[in-house]
């Protein structure tokens, strides 16, 4: 987090994770609110939302035409 705060330092930003069993778990969420982290909750992430996560479908979508 100390990185990720000196970067975005002057902006603000809100982290949005994906579904990895990593990202979901009890302690990863309450690590985030205990650091105050600004984060979308996962029971608030639409499933299978390919607007939440463009840069996967674009490089997905520049694999599929080269094969």
């Amino acid at each position: 987090m100390p990185h990720i705060r000196a970067k975005c330092r002057q902006y603000r930003w809100t982290l949005q994770q994906d579904g990895a069993l990593s990202h979901t778990a009890k302690n990863t969420i309450n690590y985030l609110k205990t650091e105050n982290v600004s984060f979308i909750e996962p029971q608030m992430w639409p499933p299978n939302s390919p607007d939440l996560n463009p840069v996967d479908y674009a490089v997905w979508s520049a694999l599929q035409q080269q094969v």
